[in-house]
């Protein structure tokens, strides 16, 4: 049973934005390895961008000064 977990920042992504991210990602397994896509599981994650880092700093953080 193949897990797939997808985490974006929780900035509006769309239920069928959301929809696209789970049929593509099962679809890539059953392409590439053959899996079952009835078993293949798939999450998103949404997190808030002031709890997403890069480079020490937060999402948010790095936004407000334009990068």
């Amino acid at each position: 049973m193949p897990y797939v977990n997808i985490r974006i920042t929780r900035e509006g992504a769309s239920a069928e934005q959301k929809a696209a991210l789970i049929q593509g990602a099962t679809r890539l397994l059953v392409d590439v390895l053959g899996k079952n896509p009835e078993t293949t599981v798939v999450v998103i994650d949404e997190i808030e961008t002031d709890s997403w880092g890069i480079g020490g700093e937060s999402v948010a953080g790095r936004r407000e000064q334009g990068r």
